[in-house]
């Protein structure tokens, strides 16, 4: 799922214990110089290789508490999170990140 923002279009998870897989293609937002949105980002998500976010346009940043909403920004870091799962330890391998034309 995008976090509050849409559900997966299905539900490809293996048994706990067993590796997960996520390919995601990621256009990040494009900001105008006053800092509104020029063009929304969008994600599309393969989870274990299955397609579960089909280039979903997102509404901002995925906040715990509050809407999501916009922040102008050039650059930002890609974050992993394991929100507490308690089949410790979580890991996480073969990351790759590539720029696409």
């Amino acid at each position: 799922s995008l976090y509050k923002q849409a559900i997966p279009l299905a539900n490809p998870s293996r048994k706990p214990g067993e590796w997960q897989t996520y390919d995601v293609v990621w256009t990040a937002p494009v900001f105008n110089a006053d800092g509104s949105v020029k063009t929304p980002a969008y994600a599309t998500v393969f989870f274990n290789g299955v397609l579960v976010e089909n280039h979903f346009e997102l509404k901002g940043e995925t906040l715990y508490i509050g809407k999501p909403s916009y922040k102008p920004y050039t650059t930002a870091p890609i974050k992993l999170q394991a929100h507490g799962d308690p089949s410790e330890p979580i890991s996480f391998r073969n990351i790759w990140v590539r720029e696409l034309p």
